[in-house]
């Protein structure tokens, strides 16, 4: 959890699931919860699951004695939980240390997978594999796309999201197709704004285009980190090869899963790490089975649960707008409303105007209130607007205001209450201040 006004020091010696979250007055601090797009808590079922793991299926998944099999059988069947997730087979799923490695995976082996290719074919290939992204993505891709760049083993090609929808537009992404590209990597979900992104629509164009061609088949990858536990995620009808899932995003714990289509066979995947042979050799190291475990119930309460998961979240991100609204008028800008597109029901971008009420410093003198100006990875970046922001059209001075408030499976009309009336006060005060 993002934390730069002080709170660890105070929730330290807490257990954090949801039950007690949102209600830590009782523990002398009232604070609550609206970053669940940084990071979850953990579901009883999932710290149970763990737990049980922990104790009883504490062998080498690797070894035929009782705890080994145990922690095989564990393994196999959260393998299957995840898979139905995302409505996919059991054996495309490779589980990863988290989001960071399988997006990582993912460009690795775009880019070996072209440079083989190229070395195989009679002709050969004429200059370096380019790969396709969006100017909104999590830095795991990002940075792996620069630092791929900077290095000199790969083009790449930032497609600037529409100053109108905030959204990738799909003729934006054919249009940057050319003959060496061999990667399309763009997020389902943005994190900051919501907005989700036309994969499905992408994914069947591209698949018109490498029926036409006779270059290399061009590969498509989504990261769906935000996406999952809050939209129907299928894997199969978006039409991707690979599909990134992240934990620690709905309520498991922080490890991940790559979603491969056939990997090996009908997919490429080339690993990165070499071992023992785990994970059919795609990602070797002794599994770390009370992790997967509770991956694979977390998976399971999705599966089951999804509606009314998505349900709650939209009513009451929807009332938070509304309490906004009411309390702010004309003062409020909403970050995540754009023509056009569809947004996570659980996240809410806001800013509140004037000169004195930038989203740190509002964050900063909120009692109750916990929340980010943006993504937790960036918390580092000082008190500079997001890029995000800036990029969906959102202006300077509106951006710089920006809250993301994300709310949970159980945040209650009665949160939304308190939070909103803390907002009301540090404004208040802030602007008493100057």
């Amino acid at each position: 959890m993002e934390n730069k006004f002080g709170d660890i020091d105070l929730l330290k010696g807490h257990t954090f699931n949801e039950h007690n979250f949102h209600h830590l007055g009782e523990m002398s601090l009232d604070r609550i919860y609206m970053d669940y797009n940084a990071t979850t808590p953990l579901e009883p079922e999932v710290i149970q699951a763990i737990s049980e793991a922990l104790h009883d299926a504490w062998g080498n998944p690797s070894s035929s004695y009782v705890a080994g099999a145990k922690a095989k059988a564990i393994i196999n069947q959260s393998r299957e939980n995840v898979a139905r997730m995302v409505g996919s087979k059991a054996e495309d799923i490779i589980f990863t240390s988290g989001g960071t490695e399988a997006n990582n995976l993912v460009l690795h082996t775009a880019v070996e997978h072209f440079r083989k290719n190229c070395s195989a074919a009679e002709d050969g290939c004429s200059g370096l594999p380019h790969i396709i992204t969006s100017n909104v993505e999590h830095d795991s891709v990002k940075l792996v796309a620069e630092r791929l760049q900077m290095d000199g083993k790969a083009d790449v090609t930032f497609v600037p999201v529409s100053k109108v929808t905030a959204r990738v537009e799909v003729e934006d992404v054919v249009a940057a197709v050319r003959p060496n590209t061999c990667l399309i990597s763009i997020m389902m979900a943005n994190n900051e704004t919501g907005v989700i992104m036309p994969i499905q629509e992408i994914c069947h164009r591209i698949k018109c285009l490498n029926k036409q061609h006779e270059h290399l088949r061009i590969l498509l990858h989504t990261d769906a980190a935000q996406a999952l536990g809050k939209i129907r995620v299928d894997a199969t009808e978006l039409g991707v090869d690979y599909l990134t899932i992240v934990g620690h995003k709905f309520y498991a714990p922080r490890i991940g899963a790559l979603y491969v289509n056939g990997p090996g066979t009908t997919t490429p995947l080339y690993p990165m790490l070499f071992g023992g042979g785990q994970e059919r050799n795609f990602r070797p190291g002794t599994e770390n089975t009370p992790m997967i475990a509770g991956l694979g119930k977390a998976a399971e309460l999705v599966t089951t649960n999804l509606s009314d998961y998505e349900s709650h979240m939209r009513s009451t991100k929807l009332y938070l707008e509304e309490q906004l609204q009411s309390i702010f008028n004309n003062r409020i800008h909403f970050n995540s409303r754009f023509p056009g597109s569809d947004v996570l029901p659980n996240t809410c971008n806001v800013s509140i105007l004037g000169p004195t009420l930038q989203g740190w410093r509002v964050l900063s003198n909120c009692r109750r209130l916990l929340a980010s100006v943006g993504a937790a990875c960036h918390s580092g970046s000082g008190n500079r607007p997001s890029h995000i922001l800036l990029s969906c059209g959102v202006p300077l001075e509106v951006a710089a205001n920006a809250l993301r408030l994300s709310v949970g499976r159980r945040t209650t009309r009665a949160d939304v209450d308190r939070v909103v009336e803390d907002l009301r006060e540090t404004v208040q005060l802030l602007e008493q201040m100057n």
